[in-house]
């Protein structure tokens, strides 16, 4: 603040959740001039010549005459008003404009002609300088940059802020805009800084509103030039509200200076004018939220049931939702993985559920190491019974084998590993890294035709790399089987155990927490003191045993030494 200006002329945020419709802004303007001092002063001395009386015939009258005119003129030089939101008040430019009604195009012209024309039969006009352009109105943001007179030297605006104009500018006009999507090249690997300004668009929908101020000369009204931005004023459907420039606050006018060769300072207060809720409608309006909120939950209750899904008794339910991370350490280039779940005895999936899959074709990243990300996602869902309750056998659970596969220029596939991963038995959360491995030949023939023409030795059944589920045997020899390390499949599993047993066994557990608090206070007291009780008595025949257990060591070494001598 300088000499009693308020100097600071940004926008300032707010967030409401009252509606936008109840906002009120006082608006008060007034001209600082010479003239408007002198006509001020005559004024005030005019009246203090009255209050005593002494003042002469011809000079009262002449001081009448221009304290009269100094009225008139301080009265035009003054203007208070109190807008609400998009509340259309016409300027004098837009009264003449649309008075007449061949000038009326559009549907909103011919709206305007119709309240102007009511508004001069029942001459209740409230505004003569301060007006309002609504978010209906052609007033783009290039009017408001170029009559802005809240920042004295004019920056040059960022290609975002034009680039924003024109988009605010095309929703005002309400043309359709014919979207064209390309056929081809959806995603661009490369882009130009050009194309990134050009896609940098934040089109968020705002509605605007403008408060204006006509200050022209008395009889001068209704010039565009005259026409400056007092006040912008802007809303999203989230409740934020940007005011520019902020409400005064108990500080300094805002200084409004205007341009060409007669420069006159106005002052500029902005005041919050909204009406306080009321209590009864503020806990009427919390009753609503209140109300609305439960409905939600009960419809979301609806949608979900009351009942929790339980699987039949019995039954164990198995839903594992995983991730195949990442590959690495492998020889070639373009990798994917083929997978499926192999499900032991007494284990079953729903039906026509795919237990098998195949993840995209993914490219090393050269990351510290030569690295594949594939963030393949897949979901299984089985189901446990034991059929043989007397069988106390623990039971297997199922294994998700792999492997592991490159691709080539000719489309022509390399075995690159092979790998198994056992689903965890415990629920939660699991991060897992398996190793694999390839079967190899002897010689550099197979080396050779392995990078020319691909191909490579295969498992016919990839259970082999753990203990084929076909193996009836004690032992199972892989002698002579020659087979090379690779590289490592990263896996994420998320894990859920559902079975009717864990709530039994939780409601009992629960019973018998509920039988321990009934007993009475006394009762616990005296077995917890009776317990400490029995181990100080076993405390003291400890240390009474500690004690005599020497002495009759020592007699019996004295009556074994007289016997010898004997």
């Amino acid at each position: 603040m300088a000499d009693g200006w308020c100097t600071d002329t940004g926008e300032s945020v707010y967030r409401s959740r009252d509606a936008v419709k109840n906002l009120r802004i006082r608006v008060r303007i007034q001209r600082v001039t010479s003239t408007a001092a002198l006509s001020q002063h005559l004024h005030q001395q005019v009246l203090s010549q009255q209050d005593r009386g002494v003042i002469e015939l011809d000079t009262f009258s002449s001081q009448t005459q221009a304290a009269s005119t100094s009225s008139l003129e301080y009265a035009s030089d003054a203007e208070e008003l109190v807008v609400g939101w998009q509340e259309k008040f016409f300027s004098q430019y837009e009264v003449d404009l649309y008075q007449t009604e061949s000038n009326c195009q559009t549907p909103l012209e011919r709206q305007y002609h119709t309240e102007i024309m009511a508004m001069e039969r029942s001459k209740r006009r409230q505004n003569q300088r301060i007006f309002t352009y609504t978010d209906f109105d052609r007033f783009s943001k290039w009017e408001e940059q170029a009559q802005s007179l809240l920042i004295p030297a004019q920056s040059t605006p960022t290609f975002l802020a034009e680039r924003m104009a024109n988009v605010r500018h095309r929703r005002q006009e309400r043309r359709p805009v014919e979207s064209v999507v390309p056929k081809s090249r959806l995603i661009t690997w490369e882009p130009s800084e050009e194309f990134i300004k050009n896609s940098h668009i934040i089109n968020t929908p705002v509605q605007t509103m403008h408060i204006m101020g006509d200050l022209g000369p008395s009889g001068k009204l209704g010039l565009k030039e005259n026409e400056y931005i007092l006040c912008t004023i802007k809303a999203d459907g989230n409740g934020v509200i940007t005011i520019k420039p902020d409400f005064n606050n108990n500080r300094g006018a805002y200084r409004l200076e205007t341009q060409g060769e007669k420069r006159e300072v106005w002052r500029l207060y902005l005041e919050n004018a909204s009406s306080d809720i009321h209590a009864e409608e503020k806990e009427r309006e919390q009753r609503m939220y209140r109300d609305l909120y439960t409905r939600h939950k009960d419809y979301l209750n609806s949608l979900v049931g009351q009942d929790f899904e339980m699987p039949p008794p019995g039954i164990l339910r198995l839903i594992v939702n995983g991730e195949i991370v990442s590959a690495q350490g492998y020889e070639y280039d373009n990798l994917y993985v083929h997978f499926f779940l192999d499900l032991p005895n007494n284990w079953s999936s729903v039906p026509f559920h795919g237990l098998s899959g195949v993840t995209q074709t993914c490219r090393t990243s050269s990351v510290g190491k030569d690295v594949a990300f594939f963030s393949y996602p897949f979901s299984f869902e089985t189901f446990f019974h034991k059929e043989d309750e007397s069988d106390g056998s623990l039971p297997q659970w199922p294994v998700l084998y792999f492997k592991v596969l490159s691709l080539d220029f000719w489309q022509r596939y390399r075995t690159e590993g092979y790998g198994f991963l056992v689903i965890p038995s415990t629920p939660g959360y699991h991060r897992m890294t398996c190793r694999t491995w390839r079967p190899l030949q002897s010689g550099t023939v197979a080396e050779l035709r392995r990078f020319f023409i691909g191909g490579a030795p295969e498992l016919e059944d990839i259970s082999y790399v753990r203990v084929p589920g076909t193996f009836k045997g004690k032992r199972l020899s892989r002698f002579g089987f020659r087979t090379q390390t690779t590289g490592s499949v990263t896996f994420t599993l998320n894990c859920i155990q559902h079975a009717r047993a864990f709530i039994d066994a939780s409601t009992l557990k629960k019973r018998r927490q509920t039988v321990l608090d009934q007993l009475g206070g006394h009762s616990q007291q005296g077995s917890v003191y009776n317990v400490l009780e029995a181990f100080q008595r076993a405390r003291n025949r400890m240390q009474e045993a500690r004690e005599t257990l020497p002495r009759d060591l020592i007699n019996t070494s004295a009556q074994l030494n007289s016997e010898s001598s004997a």
